[in-house]
């Protein structure tokens, strides 16, 4: 989604999302002023739930962040969203009551020991959370939480409806929250309007489009952000002549995912390489990814091309262009 940038160069906003700039601003100032904060964002995949989540993290350069994404292949791996979230955390563990400090040991594989009681294990992360937050606020980001572990889902939603003076905020952004979310305070986010949509889908067309292609475009992505910045990219020249049924034959997502897909194909064998490992590393921790490469015997220069295109970027973190091109990697490698 395209940013609005101030003189100065701080980030004002993203294009359309005014509304939902100021609500998550507000966010921000009430757990600066010692008031807990949860909140759901939900709309369908490339409508700038992961776009807003930036931007909530830039607002707030003076608070801790801890984040997590949900790994569609991780779902049945008790407490892993969990433990991505507090494991930067953890160094304040030992000030927890003995029983909440081992059951979260446990659970987070410091220990061995029985499975852990759940009620614990949320009573320990809810004070593992307050303890962290006494020194600054603490803003916990959690993106695809449509693909959290039940554990992570039951203990996180436990731990937002008991945050009371705490300054903590959580925040989830899922394409449809689990039953375990549905009763924190949620955001709904839907489509651009028409004249946010038509500025965005012209920053991103090759070619000027024909007023009635433009149209289709933008009746047939419904104001999807993504969709308006990547659809362009993805469509041959033939359908954007035609323009007509453009997404008819996968959908939306799924043709935004083919688009990504098509971007894969003329990559450097080593540069898919080191794609495939980072979707396969759900922590998105540089060190981590160039050790595999390191062991796949593919060098750090194969990230550029990459990099380069838009796909992701390498720097405190990994981070993808969008979920979709991570599955986009996945459904192109090789059985």
């Amino acid at each position: 989604m395209e940013r609005i940038v101030g003189a100065a160069g701080r980030h004002t906003g993203l294009r359309g999302r005014s509304s939902e700039c100021a609500r998550l601003d507000a966010l921000v100032e009430a757990i600066r002023r010692g008031q807990s904060q949860s909140l759901v964002l939900r709309g369908e995949a490339g409508i700038g739930k992961t776009a807003l989540l930036e931007y909530l993290v830039e607002s707030a350069s003076d608070v801790t962040v801890a984040r997590a994404e949900g790994v569609e292949s991780e779902m049945e791996l008790a407490y892993a969203s969990l433990q991505q979230l507090c494991g930067p955390l953890l160094q304040r563990l030992e000030r927890l009551p003995a029983p909440q400090r081992e059951a979260l040991e446990v659970a987070f594989g410091l220990n061995a020991g029985p499975v852990p009681d759940r009620f614990l294990v949320a009573l320990g992360t809810l004070s593992l959370l307050s303890e962290v937050s006494d020194k600054r606020p603490l803003l916990c980001i959690l993106d695809d939480a449509q693909w959290l572990d039940q554990a992570s889902a039951l203990t996180l939603a436990f731990v937002a409806r008991r945050l009371l003076a705490e300054r903590v905020a959580i925040v989830f952004a899922a394409r449809e929250p689990s039953g375990e979310l549905e009763h924190l305070p949620k955001m709904e986010l839907g489509g651009l309007h028409d004249e946010d949509a038509r500025a965005l889908l012209d920053t991103a067309a090759r070619v000027a489009l024909d007023e009635q292609i433009r149209d289709r475009i933008l009746a047939e992505t419904r104001g999807n952000p993504l969709a308006l910045l990547e659809l362009p990219k993805a469509l041959t020249a033939t359908e954007l002549a035609g323009g007509f049924g453009l997404l008819e034959a996968h959908g939306l997502s799924g043709r935004i995912e083919e688009g990504f897909f098509r971007r894969l194909e003329p990559l450097p064998t080593d540069t898919r390489v080191l794609l495939l490992a980072a979707a396969a590393e759900p922590l998105g921790d540089p060190l981590l990814l160039w050790r595999a490469a390191e062991r796949l015997g593919v060098a750090p220069s194969a990230a550029e091309a990459a990099e380069a295109d838009g796909l992701l970027t390498i720097g405190d973190r990994v981070t993808f262009r969008h979920p979709l091109v991570r599955s986009a990697i996945y459904n192109s490698a090789p059985p």
